[in-house]
Parts: C-alpha cells; sequence; structure tokens
C-alpha cells in the first residue's frame, strides 16, 4: 500500500516509521524545511505517567502503553532519555484530595508505581519543596524530543519511506479508488496514494477542509492554547520534575529538566487567537506566584522568558478536556483516509502507540 503522512512531527514521524514497519510505502509531506518545526519543537519532552486521564479516553490508553514502548526504543535506539520521576504536589488539604483522585486515577490506567507521601517524606527526596504531600510518579521521566525524532526518521529511512520537505499539501479527492494529492511548493503536481494520514498538528483542520469529499461537519473546532516557559538562572535545585495539582487546561505551572540539567518553569495557559511566539515578560508575576506555592525559596529576578508553544485543542476555555481524536474509515465513511485531530500533550509519550493503532486502521 502506498500511504502519504501529512506532517513531519513526532506524530507524523512514528505514523510513517509504523507504517513503512508494516511494509508499506510510505511518503511524508511535510510543508516546512525539516522535521519537528511545529509543534514538537515547543513542547517540554516530558516523557509522561499517564495517570492524569480518565478511564476510556485515547490519552489514558495511548499514554501509558505509548511510555513503555518509548522507553523500550529509546534503549534500544540510544536517544537520550532519564526517567528522572516526578512529584504532583499539593499545598493544602483541597489539593491533597486532588492528588488522592489522581492516583486513584493512574491505578485505574494501571500506572506503575504510584505511591502517596507525606510532606515529610517529600521532602526528604527534595528538600526545598514546600507542600502536606505529593504523588510519587517514579515512571515519568525526560527525552531528547529532537534525537527522537532523528530515530524515527531514520527508521523510517531505512524501510525505504521518504519525506518531501517544503510540500504543502493542496487537497486530496477520491478517484478511482485512490486518492489523488495535490501538493504545493517547488515540486508541485498531483500523485496518487492508496491512503492518507493526517497528521498535520495545528494544521489538521486546514488539512481536512481541503478534502472535499470529507464532510465539513466532521471537522472539530481548533482551540488555541498557548503555554508559556520561563527559564531558571541559577543552580537547579530539584532532581525530578515538580508538577502541582492541575488547573484548567493544563497541567499547571511546573518545574521541568532538560537531559543537560537545566530548570524551566511552565507552560501556563494562555487562549489565543492566532499563532504567536513571543513570551509576554511580564507573565513571569503569575509565574512567581504560582510556584512560589512549592518553591517558597525561588529567587527574585531568576526568571527570564524562554519560549513557548501552542496547543492544539479540541476544547476551550472552562470546559472539559478534550480527547484526542482519530477519524478513522469506520467512522467517516471515506476508505484509506485516517484524521488526526488535537493531539496535544500527552502527545510524544503516545505517540508510539498512537502509531500502531493507525497502522491497524489502514490495514482494516
Amino acid at each position: 500500500m502506498q500511504v502519504l503522512v501529512i506532517g513531519a512531527g513526532v506524530i507524523g514521524l512514528a505514523v510513517a516509521r509504523g507504517a513503512a514497519c508494516k511494509g508499506h510505502e510510505v511518503i511524508v509531506a511535510e510543508a516546512a524545511g525539516n522535521i519537528g518545526t511545529g509543534i514538537s519543537s515547543r513542547n517540554s519532552e516530558v516523557i509522561h505517567g499517564g495517570m492524569y486521564y480518565a478511564t476510556g479516553t485515547l490519552r489514558g490508553r495511548h499514554c501509558v502503553r505509548g511510555r513503555r514502548m518509548l522507553y523500550e526504543f529509546c534503549a534500544a535506539h540510544g536517544v537520550p532519555h532519564r526517567k528522572c520521576g516526578k512529584l504532583v504536589v499539593a499545598t493544602n488539604d483541597a489539593e491533597l484530595e486532588k492528588i488522592r483522585t489522581i492516583q486513584k486515577q493512574g491505578r485505574i490506567n494501571e500506572v506503575e508505581g504510584l505511591e502517596m507521601l507525606g510532606g515529610n517524606a517529600a521532602r526528604a527526596l527534595e528538600p526545598e519543596l514546600s507542600c502536606v504531600g505529593a504523588l510519587h510518579s517514579p515512571e515519568t521521566g525526560i527525552i531528547d524530543g529532537h534525537a527522537y525524532m532523528l530515530a524515527l526518521r531514520g527508521d523510517l529511512e531505512d524501510r525505504g519511506g521518504a519525506i518531501a520537505f517544503n510540500t504543502p499539501v493542496a487537497g486530496a479527492t477520491r478517484k478511482n479508488r485512490r486518492w489523488l494529492v495535490s501538493f504545493g511548493g517547488r515540486e508541485a503536481g498531483q500523485f496518487a496514494f492508496d491512503a492518507i494520514v493526517n497528521c498535520a498538528g495545528l494544521g489538521a483542520q486546514s488539512v481536512a477542509r481541503s478534502i472535499p469529499d470529507y464532510p465539513e461537519t466532521q471537522v472539530p473546532r481548533l482551540m488555541l492554547a498557548k503555554g508559556n516557559y520561563f527559564t531558571f538562572t541559577g543552580k537547579t535545585p530539584f532532581k525530578r520534575l515538580i508538577y502541582p495539582t492541575p488547573i484548567v487546561g493544563g497541567l499547571g505551572v511546573h518545574v521541568t529538566l532538560d537531559m543537560a540539567g537545566r530548570m524551566r518553569f511552565g507552560p501556563d495557559v494562555e487562549w489565543v487567537e492566532r499563532e504567536n511566539y513571543d513570551v509576554d515578560p511580564k507573565r513571569a508575576t503569575a509565574f512567581y506566584e504560582r510556584i512560589r506555592t512549592y518553591w517558597p525559596g525561588l529567587p527574585h529576578g531568576s526568571l527570564s522568558p524562554d519560549y513557548s508553544g501552542i496547543r492544539p485543542k479540541l476544547s476551550g476555555p472552562n470546559e472539559p478536556q478534550g480527547d484526542f481524536l482519530i477519524d478513522t474509515p469506520a467512522r467517516h465513511g471515506l476508505p484509506g483516509l485516517v484524521q488526526m485531530f488535537g493531539i496535544e500533550s500527552p502527545g510524544l509519550t503516545a505517540s508510539l502507540s498512537l502509531a500502531e493503532a493507525v497502522a491497524g486502521y489502514l490495514e482494516s
């Protein structure tokens, strides 16, 4: 089967590799000039445990399975990563009840090793913390996201797949039991494929609307939730990731470490109308206030604007968290077309499991 994957971010590359591993001929069409230039270059590079997500959701199922697959993949391919663990901290009794609920959900999701700690036990692990209790997730980790994408690309190309850069998709129509796809860019033209997988991230809805056979009513709305990060200038006091209790729209301003040991804080949630990646230094005021609830020792003047990313959400402000949406032929009735919408966090963690599922949809 000749398969076109649209988008060379972490999801597109994982799906393309998965299809190539199944013996399909795979081409990835990427509008930009390199891999991972969109959402995949602007996330926290966390390997998530999987305890937050509701029973029966795609997030819950694919995060836990994907995490296990990802650790195995990293070990086999030499991708830099570290299972550092994390603490979800509670600073009052109400938050303590929330993290107990998270632990309960994590056990339902079959997340390994979750343990409730009292304030003293949490501070024994991380002395700088101020909390009345914490949930310890030893399976949470960090990863070099770009190295991971390079490894996915290597596997894809080793199996005969290829990536066409600077090649935006202009549209696709169903003709003679195949998909005739129109491409823009320097190599503009039309080519036929047996199947299409839309992994365009922030552009997924736009791609879907360029397919006349796909019902307009099937295209979900796109809500843009910007997440800002601030970097910490000073000696890193934590060995683990530190998360507050979750907020509406995200997991709260948390401590994130990278593979070099540097520490940053974020993301917050800023609802925006269009893509804009500038970080407003004034947002640091709210960062200091939130961080000092669990790290009172945060020095004044130690935060500097770093970078931001935009989550392609399917739910808006003050609405329940939307799940991933994978629209398959069984749902929309068009053979050989898989549309992936709203693949935000924990998309990187879930990527290999999602790719496995998509490969199954292509063969069904």
